[in-house]
């Protein structure tokens, strides 16, 4: 049975739009984009068809209007009766940074705040853009609480002690310090956010997404492995995007392309 292809939200919390082989994923949500159980689902269901949609190679993240991206957890539901720890859906918090096997690109354009679980959901991303005015922070210190996936994936993105500091103080920093430590790739006037990122999610869409694939499983496998064990595995084609890879016409089509001085043309099978 083929899969079946996405289909464009235009209601509700959570708004995508697809345009070619690129998705466009919106966490519209007022009046600060917080994200609450619900929606987290929701997100998870849009990743998740997004990672399954053969048609598609890449989706841009961003946050509707132009003052936040996203606050993190919604302290209002939660208020309410929406659990801490309860059903976030697949993809676990965002739907995004625990989703398995999320082997396409995604690229991240923060427009504004983004903070705590917020903050954490942009790092879940492959590429960071962020608006000039953009501003982060990990304010969970200060509510008692601990930035859970920010403790485990920030002392591997930025210097260490840089990332222990902004755990543990909560402070606030700017779009120019969050560059200056590696954390976001570009900043751009908010004008020119979402061109750049759609001008980038396009090149990636035009490029292997095979390679692509095989690129994202090699670097999750290895991060916690020693450089031999990994290479083992890659060599070995024991990783399952490294085998489809090597076995595939793309992989062939690649070397005829280098040979004939042309542009390839890449299938994904």
């Amino acid at each position: 049975m083929a899969a079946t292809q996405m289909s464009d939200r235009t209601d509700g919390p959570v708004k995508t739009r697809r345009d070619g082989m690129v998705l466009e994923v919106t966490l519209d949500r007022p009046k600060a984009n917080a994200i609450d159980l619900a929606t987290s689902r929701i997100m998870g269901e849009v990743f998740a068809g997004f990672r399954d949609d053969p048609t598609l190679r890449v989706a841009i993240l961003t946050g509707g209007g132009e003052k936040f991206f996203c606050p993190g957890w919604d302290l209002k539901a939660a208020a309410d009766g929406d659990a801490v720890d309860g059903d976030y859906g697949v993809g676990g918090f965002g739907g995004l940074q625990e989703l398995r096997d999320m082997n396409k690109p995604v690229v991240v354009a923060v427009n504004g705040i983004a903070c705590g679980g917020g903050l954490e959901l942009a790092i879940s991303g492959d590429i960071i853009l962020a608006a000039e005015h953009a501003s982060f922070a990990l304010p969970e210190i200060r509510s008692g609480t601990v930035a859970d996936a920010a403790s485990v994936k920030l002392p591997k993105r930025i210097p260490y002690h840089i990332a222990m500091e902004l755990l543990l103080t909560g402070r606030w920093f700017d779009a120019e310090e969050a560059n200056r430590w590696g954390l976001v790739n570009e900043i751009l006037p908010a004008d020119q956010l979402m061109d750049r990122a759609w001008e980038l999610a396009r090149l990636l869409a035009s490029g292997p997404p095979l390679v692509y694939a095989a690129i994202k499983e090699v670097v999750r496998d290895a991060e916690d492995s020693k450089f031999q064990d990994a290479m083992s595995r890659i060599t070995q084609r024991k990783l399952r995007t490294v085998d489809e890879l090597y076995a595939s016409e793309d992989q062939l089509e690649g070397a005829r392309a280098f040979a004939e001085k042309r542009d390839p043309v890449w299938k994904g099978e």
